[in-house]
């Protein structure tokens, strides 16, 4: 079975959550949301990775983002975990988890893999406030995720349309433009003139400009976290 790609429409779903039933993506329209799966509960790197995402989840509310987790445990299976981690590590997970023993959300967005139907495969999927979905992202069951990646990717998506520019790699920390953004490539000869113009450049096709120093700092601050976060 397929599954929906970038530039979808996140299909409709109603779910049973932690927090009670939920319905995606009407009961988050007009935010962002990530919704994330992991293979199992009770297991060492799905419980460091929801450790991570609850410590930052101020930093995806400042991003107007909400968190969704699931896998294809029982609800009553993610209530016990999350009751573990809240007594065992001492952190509150913030953000509801769909339970989805029969598979029937997990198939619909396409993660359960052929070779191990039972366990949910790492994803993510980050939707816009108008329901479409901007990023997928699969990992191997032995590789946990980088949480700040993910938000530096977020605060990326919400620059781009900010300022109708592109984001360069490693952005703010880019090699060849720094904190700039890149200007998409002109689709006439006058545009193509203007450009040089208009903008620092190194060809018509490659001009960047510069945005708020506030937008870069936010987004280093995702990429770069140098002293340890705390609770």
């Amino acid at each position: 079975m397929g599954f929906p790609l970038i530039g979808d429409k996140f299909p409709e779903i109603e779910a049973p959550t932690t927090f009670g039933k939920i319905k995606l993506p009407d009961d988050f329209k007009g935010k962002w949301f990530v919704l994330f799966s992991h293979p199992a509960d009770f297991t060492p790197v799905c419980t460091t990775e929801f450790y991570a995402f609850a410590l930052r989840y101020d930093d995806f509310k400042k991003l107007n983002t909400e968190i969704i987790g699931l896998s294809i445990d029982s609800n009553f299976s993610h209530l016990k975990w999350v009751e573990w981690i809240k007594e065992n590590l001492k952190m509150e997970i913030p953000f509801p988890v769909i339970g989805d023993p029969r598979g029937l959300v997990a198939e619909k967005l396409g993660l359960l893999h052929p070779q191990s139907p039972t366990h949910t495969v790492r994803a993510v999927y980050i939707v816009d406030p108008n329901s479409t979905i901007r990023a997928i992202l699969f990992y191997p069951a032995e590789l946990g995720r980088n949480i700040d990646e993910i938000l530096r990717m977020i605060k990326g998506f919400q620059v781009a349309e900010k300022y109708g520019a592109a984001i360069p790699a490693n952005w703010p920390n880019n090699e060849i433009v720094g904190e700039h953004v890149i200007v998409p490539p002109a689709s006439t000869v006058k545009e193509a003139e203007e450009r040089l113009k208009t903008y620092e450049c190194f060809d018509w096709w490659l001009c960047h400009k510069e945005v708020p120093k506030e937008e870069a700092t936010e987004a280093r601050k995702f990429l770069e976290r140098v002293a340890k976060p705390t609770k």
